[in-house]
This record gives C-alpha cells, structure tokens and sequence, in this order.
C-alpha cells in the first residue's frame, strides 16, 4: 500500500512538473513571450522553472525588440532615399515591401500584387519584372506618355521555399540632366583656362617682338633689329599656335583612346622652345625662371606640342605658388636616370602642397584657386599616361615643390 502511495505522489509530483513545461512550450509554439511566471511561495523546482523561463521570455523580449526597433529604422531610411526599392514573391506577384520612390518613378499607386502594373502599363512590366539586370543598366520606359532614363537592376533571393526578386529602380533623368548641364559649365571654364595658359605667353612674346620692329622702324641706326632673335620669336609663336590647336582636338576625343604623334627631339629644343615662349610672360612678374640640362644631346620620344602644354601648365603652377616668396624662382631641369628612364622636373621655392590636399590635386575640378578650373594636373596626368609615363607631386624638405614627369 505504501508503495503505491509513493509511485502516486512520484506521478503528481512529475506531473505537475510536465504541466510546467508544457506549458511553456505552448507558449513557445504561439511566440507569446509576454507572459511572467510567478515564482513566489512555490516549491524550490518550480521556482527555478518559473525563473528560468522568465529569464528566456525577457531575452526573447529583448531581442524582438531590437529587431523591431531595427526594421523600423531600416523602413524609414528606405522610405527617405529616392532609389525605388521593391520585393516580391516570384511565383504569385505578391509583393513584399516597396517603398515609395518606386510608386512615385512609375506615377502608380500603391499595389500589393505586380499583376496590377501588367494591367495597366505591359511594356513597364515586361521591361522591369520579365526581363533579369545582375548589373545596374539603363533603360528607357514610358510613363504618362513621356519617356525617362532609370537604372535598373535586380536580384534572387530565397527564403524557405519561398523565391523572391528584389527590383532597384533609380530615376537618372534629372541627375543626367544636371549632370550635363555642370559638365558643359566646367568644360567652358576648363577650355577658356587652358586656351589662356598658351595664349598669354604667345601674346606676351608677340607684344615684345613687336616692340622692338617699332624702335627700329623710328630708329634704325640705334635700335638694331636682331633677326635671329625675331626669326626664333616668330616660330615659337607659330609651334605654340599649332600645339593649342592640336591640343584643343586632343581635349576633345581625350577620354578615347588618342593616337600621339611621337617624335624623337632633343631636349634642349624643347627647352629653347618654352624658355622664349615664357621670357616675356614673366619678366613682368619677376620670376626667376631657369632651365638646367646636364646633357645637352638628351633625347626623348614626345608628342612635343602635348608636353609643351603639359609644362606650361607646371611652369604657371609654380610661378604661382612662389608669389609671395622673397625672390621667386622656378627650376625645370631634365636628367636621365640610372634605371635609363628620363625625369623633367619643375621646382618651385614656394609655400609648398598642404598635406590634406595632396591627395587630391589630380581629381578633375579640384582647385585651390579661387578662378581656377581644376584641371590642368588632371589633363596632365592623362597626358603623361598617353605617354606611358607618370606625373609626381613631391614637398621639398627645404622650401617648394617638386612636380616630376618621369618617362
């Protein structure tokens, strides 16, 4: 009889114990960890059940609640941009989330089913949902009767046994049109800049040539014409012209690929070249600007009215930089190197490149100078690439700058 007792009281007391978790399991099975187990005035084993299951429902709790919070941020951040974002199941068109940029580009109303855009626009539907862009592609759609310019691209995904598609749908056509707008903008300040840089050392010059055939007109006999001077004046203004010209056409077709009219010259031809070209331009400025060559019969393979623009644009950069230098100087010299490449080099003793900027002197349109265009590095840098060469910006330890193109 005793024992009968105790198998009894063994099965309440297990019992009661799988009523516990049972129903803790049941409250699993429905998600509701909302419920709190009161642990008080209970036996020792159901009160660290009723604990134990507190801790866990208090986790779940917690950890709902960020993924809540989590959601609710990501919702609204793809509420606010204007890229249309949407997801659907593939097999019905039950769609799964959109924002409302995607409504807004394709000028519809909400709809839960991509049915609905079959019905009222086939050609958008087959464009976006029929079709498969891995890669971000541009198309054309019509909507309300106007074409516009959007950015496709989409991908598979899975869930469960569930396929879903996730469409991105970017409206270009006002950043296209802003875009352009900027570009032909910068494009006429950039040419008019550089159009400037070789014509203001061709005016300069011809200014002096023409003023010395002037007091030689009023007096010939004291102010004698020096016709070797005039005859190397005239065809540095003639090099110079037709290399603003080539360089005009060059700038056009340059994000092509550009065939360069190589040449083997000697250094020092180029050098006597940009030394009259710049004489008068910078007599005025009280710039001291020298040319250093150790090796006179040094040749190099050029497009020598592209390098001549390249250099210009150095020699300009430098005289600016050394302004407010005590007495300014500007150093272009040219060696051949150990490893047989050869090295041109314009040296200021300026205030030198700030470090934060460095980085970004050759990113197009990025200047310093308040009428700047930002341009000149940039085209110089590709310039020298066309060349299979290199352009180097370096700081001096001493005072200046040194801009290196290595070939």
């Amino acid at each position: 009889m005793l024992t009968i007792i105790s198998v009894y009281e063994l099965f309440r007391f297990l019992s009661k114990r799988f009523e516990v978790i049972d129903d803790f399991f049941e409250s699993v099975k429905y998600r509701d960890f909302s419920r709190q187990y009161l642990a008080e005035n209970k036996a020792k084993d159901i009160r660290l059940f009723y604990e134990g299951f507190n801790t866990v429902n208090e986790v779940v709790r917690k950890i709902n609640s960020e993924k809540e919070t989590q959601y609710l941020y990501l919702q609204k951040i793809l509420e606010l941009v204007d890229i249309g974002i949407m997801a659907y199941e593939t097999e019905s068109g039950k769609v799964l989330w959109s924002n409302g940029s995607f409504q807004n580009t394709l000028e519809f109303p909400s709809f839960k089913n991509i049915s609905f855009v079959s019905s009222r626009n086939p050609e958008v539907y087959e464009l976006i949902f029929d079709k498969f862009y891995p890669k971000p592609t541009a198309i054309e759609i019509s909507v309300q009767k106007e074409t516009i310019k959007v950015l496709l691209s989409n991908s598979i995904f899975q869930i469960g046994d569930k396929c879903f598609k996730l469409v991105v749908l970017h409206n270009i056509e006002d950043t296209l049109n802003k875009t352009e707008s900027e570009a032909w903008k910068k494009l006429l300040s950039v040419m008019t800049h550089e159009i400037m840089n070789s014509i203001a050392p061709i005016s300069s010059l011809a200014n002096t040539l023409k003023f010395q055939v002037q007091i030689h007109q009023e007096n010939p006999k004291t102010n004698k014409l020096d016709i070797e001077d005039l005859d190397a004046g005239l065809s540095s203004i003639e090099k110079r012209s037709e290399g603003l010209l080539k360089f005009a056409k060059t700038y056009r077709s340059l994000n092509k690929v550009t065939s360069l009219n190589l040449e083997k010259v000697l250094i020092k031809d180029v050098f006597d070249d940009l030394e009259h070209l710049m004489r008068a331009q910078l007599k005025n400025k009280h710039v001291a600007l020298e040319f250093r060559l150790a090796d006179e019969a040094l040749e190099i393979e050029i497009d020598t009215y592209l390098m001549e623009q390249v250099i210009i644009n150095l020699i300009l950069n430098a005289v600016e930089a050394c302004e407010r230098t005590e007495k300014p100087e500007v150093i272009v010299m040219a060696v051949k190197k150990p490893n047989g490449k050869i090295l041109i080099a314009v040296i200021d003793n300026g205030s030198g490149i700030p470090l934060e900027i460095q980085d970004q002197m050759f990113v197009p349109f990025f200047t310093t100078k308040e009428k700047g265009s930002g341009i000149g590095l940039s085209l110089s840098r590709q310039i020298m690439t066309l060349h299979g060469g290199k352009i180097q910006i370096d700081n001096l330890h001493e005072k200046g700058a040194k801009v290196s193109l290595v070939f």
